[in-house]
């Protein structure tokens, strides 16, 4: 059997990539590439550059899969031979060193999952199609990671067990990998009702019990955020705060308001808008926290910040009142997420106030009229803007406990 892996040989600044192969006697046969990195930037044990997030590298890591790929079908071809053609291999080295796309085989999932993409380019917004090709990259790697392609009638129970296990090795987070395969099954299915035979019912993931880590402000936080006075230059973050939490809507919707977007509808003051996400016509009734905002400002929305400035400044004011509670959530550590403790002013960002709008008035105003305002088109998508946790009970459970630690142990 032919293996063969990456290698470095020097320690230079700038290191060129070679592939050495050892042939069924174990003698090593080295190859040239063209490709080169940083010894300090190669990870050894993973025969890639250590951060594949970086463009330079993930264009370099897209090279080493496709020549990972084409080596393991080339050497498969001649396994019954044992002869290395040195001609064949330096043609696969120049071919894959000088693209990051070589293409997808015509059975292959990549391929029916390209098409599907292109085909509804028309019908999806940008966010949608970069999500899209988020799935079609991450099984990219997999494949490299494989050494050969993902032919369609190899997508089955197997590919999920290998898909998860690939998951663990790379540290993925489970909700990315999931969600990968969520979008695999969706292109069975497409497929399916085209007449093209899959084994999507195959595709089966374990069940997890699922824990909502965002943060959200209480109505009682949302007070004390109105109620605190900040300095002038933070003024406009507060304001806009409060406005998103009782309106619902994405920074890239509720920034952009403005009095011309205003209608009476029933003697009631309304947002006319269509959500730049999903071009969703919204008609929205503005609370009276809202309105209460406006008449303090001159009858005039606050003025409009940048998504950037805006998610620093919220966490500035949260910090100003007093919102330091530990909360756990998930954050970038290196190149993944992973759940840790910090102050929940820290944790604070845009979509604070889409989620506490959701949270705050779920199981108060029926769950239909909710999602009007949201512009959400399921309650599977709306539920996970949910905080499942009961602060408010929480807190009372917390001090009862105080009142009987007091009664028994402070009382003699």
């Amino acid at each position: 059997m032919i293996n063969f892996d990456f290698t470095l040989q020097t320690s230079n600044p700038t290191a060129t990539i070679f592939i050495r192969i050892f042939d069924e006697f174990q003698k090593e046969h080295l190859l040239k590439t063209p490709l080169k990195i940083c010894p300090s930037m190669w990870d050894e044990e993973k025969q890639r550059p250590k951060n594949i997030y970086l463009k330079k590298f993930k264009k370099l890591n897209n090279k080493l899969d496709n020549l990972k790929i084409a080596l393991a079908e080339y050497l498969e071809t001649i396994k019954n031979t044992m002869l290395l053609s040195p001609n064949r291999l330096q043609q696969i080295i120049k071919k894959c060193s000088s693209s990051s796309k070589i293409g997808y085989p015509k059975d292959s999932l990549l391929a029916h999952m390209e098409s599907y993409i292109n085909s509804r380019l028309h019908l999806i917004s940008s966010s949608t199609s970069k999500r899209y090709m988020v799935f079609l990259h991450l099984l990219e790697r997999f494949e490299g990671n494989r050494k050969r392609h993902l032919l369609l009638p190899e997508v089955n129970a197997s590919f999920v067990k290998e898909f998860l296990e690939f998951g663990d090795f790379e540290a993925y987070n489970k909700s990315t990998i999931h969600r990968t395969i969520y979008f695999v099954r969706t292109i069975l299915n497409f497929l399916e009702k085209r007449g093209v035979r899959t084994y999507v019912y195959e595709l089966e993931l374990p069940r997890e019990k699922k824990t909502n880590l965002f943060v959200t402000l209480s109505e009682d936080e949302l007070i004390r955020i109105k109620r605190t006075e900040v300095p002038e230059d933070l003024k406009a973050a507060k304001d806009w705060l409060i406005i998103s939490c009782y309106t619902g809507q994405r920074v890239s919707d509720f920034m952009n308001f403005n009095m011309e977007n205003m209608e009476i509808i029933h003697g009631k003051p309304c947002m006319s808008f269509v959500q730049q996400k999903t071009q969703k016509d919204i008609l929205l009734p503005l609370h009276p926290v809202a309105l209460t905002i406006l008449s303090q400002n001159a009858n005039i929305f606050p003025e409009k910040l940048s998504a950037h400035k805006y998610n620093l400044q919220i966490k500035e004011v949260a910090k100003l009142v007093g919102i330091n509670n530990l909360v756990k959530v998930r954050k970038r550590k290196g190149f993944r997420s992973v759940e840790m403790l910090v102050h929940k002013w820290e944790a604070i960002a845009s979509h604070i106030g889409r989620r506490s709008f959701a949270s705050n008035f779920y199981g108060k105003i029926p769950t239909s009229l909710l999602m009007e305002a949201t512009g959400h088109t399921t309650e599977q998508m709306f539920h996970r803007y949910i905080s499942t946790i009961d602060t408010e009970r929480t807190r009372s459970l917390g001090q009862y406990f105080e009142k009987s630690y007091k009664e028994k142990f402070l009382v003699a």
